[in-house]
């Protein structure tokens, strides 16, 4: 009988859920659609400010993790808790807790991969820098195009290392959000 998914080490669910790479596919515009009218239902009684379709499934011709990455911005005056309870008794499930920051998947299974899978990301407004990214290499293809290559190279190196994936492409992820934050100066902010 497998484990449940609590009872495994870090390095077991890197093995059940190794990073993997596939070509765009429209369906991730389709799946961000269906899950945000579902989080807009649950979360109708919470002090949401914008739901968004972040990561680079939202990004236009890029390979991707087939996992569709959603921002939550709530009021910075709220109880961000009272918000993850919610999304929490509503199918997902909590992965990470800092400070003004609380991330949830859903579509991890004892067995591996759901036919569907999503990354939430619980955040105050304004913390917010992946829709400057997005956009960015939206509007700048071939930027858009030196992401995808990073990724693909460092796809089969980290595969069982979501760490390290994600460490190796932060210098590159700071780089252009810097440059698109000056670009869309004050494009995100909520009044």
């Amino acid at each position: 009988m497998a484990k449940e998914l609590s009872e495994k080490t870090l390095e077991e669910l890197w093995d059940l859920f190794p990073i993997f790479l596939v070509a765009h596919n429209d369906k991730w515009n389709a799946y961000y659609d269906e899950i945000e009218v579902y989080l807009k239902t649950v979360l109708s009684e919470c002090p949401i400010e914008r739901i968004s379709h972040i990561g680079s499934t939202a990004i236009s011709g890029i390979w991707a993790k087939d996992i569709v990455d959603i921002l939550i911005e709530i009021s910075k005056d709220s109880d961000m808790e009272n918000t993850a309870r919610i999304i929490e008794k509503n199918g997902f499930i909590r992965m990470s807790t800092e400070m003004g920051r609380i991330s949830f998947n859903r579509g991890y299974t004892k067995d591996g991969f759901a036919d569907k899978v999503f990354h939430v990301h619980l955040r105050y407004a304004g913390d917010n820098d992946e829709l400057y990214f997005r956009d960015y290499l939206n509007e700048h293809t071939q930027i858009a195009k030196e992401y995808e290559t990073i990724k693909l190279q460092l796809w089969k190196r980290f595969e069982h290392n979501r760490d390290a994936y994600t460490d190796a492409k932060a210098e590159f992820i700071r780089k252009w959000t810097s440059e698109a934050k000056k670009t869309y100066a004050g494009k995100y902010v909520i009044k």
